[in-house]
């Protein structure tokens, strides 16, 4: 799509380049970090329930005059999911499946919809980089977000960013 926002670029390539990587972890994914934190398989886990809340972020945002959503508790939610005992390769082909489609909303939303500034919002709770309130905030900020967040989570499982 011509002038598509560079983020849907960035979340197609890291779902691309991360799928095999996650699937040849097998499974070393279920072992949790020396330091604590959530295993592999928890933290792709953690990030289908945050595909699962943005995108209906992303969908509802498109349609109503706030960007104001319900929040979660992601420790509660990791575990309820029980991601630990997920069989990795469905747990990872739905979180490559729903981010896929997450990057066809992106991909598809109107350029002023995208960019339409709401003044009541909630980002300064919800989001991975924060919008103090009394700030416009966008929908273009929380797709933008959602993708570094991605991001972010990929390095804690692939800390050397070295491709295998």
């Amino acid at each position: 799509m011509v002038n598509q926002p560079d983020y849907v670029e960035r979340l197609r390539v890291a779902v691309d380049d991360a799928t095999p990587r996650l699937l040849a972890l097998g499974e070393q994914s279920a072992q949790p970090p020396e330091k604590g934190g959530w295993s592999p398989r928890e933290i792709i886990g953690h990030l289908v329930d945050s595909a699962s809340n943005n995108h209906q972020r992303f969908i509802r945002g498109q349609f109503q005059d706030t960007l104001v959503f319900p929040g979660y508790t992601q420790d509660d939610w990791v575990r309820a999911g029980r991601y630990q005992d997920a069989p990795w390769d469905d747990l990872v082909a739905l979180w490559r499946t729903f981010n896929l489609q997450i990057a066809r909303v992106m991909a598809a939303m109107p350029h002023e919809i995208r960019l339409r500034e709401r003044m009541t919002h909630n980002f300064d709770q919800i989001g991975f980089v924060t919008i103090p309130q009394g700030q416009p905030a966008t929908l273009d900020h929380l797709m933008r977000d959602y993708v570094a967040h991605l991001e972010h989570h990929l390095r804690q499982i692939f800390p050397s960013g070295a491709k295998n």
